[in-house]
């Protein structure tokens, strides 16, 4: 009997024991995040985009889905403005990222708003003279005489078109300019109210694929311009330098993933979950990504070397220049004042 006692308390003190584990003090330590590194801590900013949720701003909004910004501790925002506005918010520090066109840039500076391009995104404009190939244009000599439609006699478009006629041997004077709102300056063309429009090459894509046979004349030959850019102010990149750079990384990141075989991929999430007034139109965005964007905007022989979002800043000031030139500003820009070239 004592002995089957003992043999109880032996195996009841056994249980006990591993229920318990090791002594207080000794637990396992928690495992360390990948690599050995502590986990980032994550910022939360916001980015104010040129217009509305379209599916071409696609590389942000995959940076976000994908993770990229979550790697640099970045949780990143999304609101909508017109580009003068952006500039403004940014500058005022009341979002810390714009995505404007660069003609609003340049004017902001110049009227000394303290903002910085801090990623050239666009590396060329969108800017383009389209027409019909009925019309007998084959270049831009065959524009004198001719009825071509802008939105306004101070766009940026407008400028192109002086700068086409001008470079080509001609004044924009003997051009038969007309203003056409932007709702209609495409049916217009169509409907064969005007000879051309210089206006945006997306629109190219976009009528060819519908059956009408078009050509452009790029403004980007004649005039160097730039799209959408990455901006902050100079406030924000002098403290948090870090933040940017991280931006830049995701959003470099983003670009390689799209133009390196997930075109599709980044377009039919970005309609789903962003921009879902173009649902129907995946077919024609991803023949605009694989026409224009990924060859065109987002890449250049600099990007080659420098990759995405280097600046050219020879390029850059004579998008200034030009702006000066044509009183679209009334002071002098220095690029290097504006752009940071290849934040990394």
């Amino acid at each position: 009997m004592k002995k089957w006692v003992s043999l109880v308390l032996a195996v009841m003190l056994i249980t006990v024991l591993a229920a318990c584990g090791s002594k207080p003090g000794n637990e396992a330590a928690p495992a360390p995040a990948a690599g050995g590194e502590k986990p980032k801590e994550v910022k939360k900013v916001t980015i104010q985009i040129d217009g509305a949720a379209v599916p071409y701003y696609a590389p942000l909004y995959v940076a976000k889905e994908q993770g990229f910004f979550k790697e640099q501790g970045l949780d990143v925002d999304f609101v909508y403005a017109d580009a003068a506005s952006i500039v403004k918010n940014v500058a005022a520090d009341n979002v810390q990222f714009g995505f404007p066109n660069a003609d609003a840039v340049i004017t902001a500076k110049s009227q000394g708003i303290p903002i910085k391009v801090v990623h050239t995104t666009y590396q060329h404009g969108l800017g383009a003279t389209i027409f019909k190939k009925s019309k007998g244009i084959k270049g831009p000599q065959d524009l004198k005489g001719k009825t071509v439609a802008v939105t306004s006699f101070g766009s940026p478009n407008y400028i192109q078109l002086q700068v086409l006629a001008e470079k080509s041997g001609f004044n924009v004077k003997d051009i038969n300019t007309k203003i056409v709102g932007t709702g209609a300056i495409v049916n217009a063309l169509v409907a064969d109210e005007v000879d051309a429009i210089t206006f945006s090459m997306l629109r190219t894509v976009e009528l060819k694929n519908s059956g009408v046979d078009v050509e452009e004349i790029r403004s980007d030959d004649f005039l160097p311009s730039f799209g959408n850019v990455v901006v902050v102010s100079d406030k924000f990149l002098s403290s948090s330098k870090d933040t940017v750079t991280g931006f830049n990384k995701a959003l470099n990141k983003s670009l390689d993933y799209i133009i390196n075989g997930h075109a599709k991929e980044a377009i039919d999430m970005s309609i789903k979950k962003y921009a879902q007034s173009s649902e129907g139109k995946q077919d024609i965005t991803e023949k605009i990504f694989n026409d224009v964007f990924i060859p065109y905007l987002w890449q250049s022989d600099l990007t080659k070397k420098d990759g995405y979002g280097a600046a050219d800043m020879a390029r850059w000031q004579a998008a200034i220049d030009t702006q000066k030139k044509y009183d679209i500003i009334k002071t002098d820009v220095k690029a290097e004042d504006l752009v940071v070239p290849n934040l990394k």
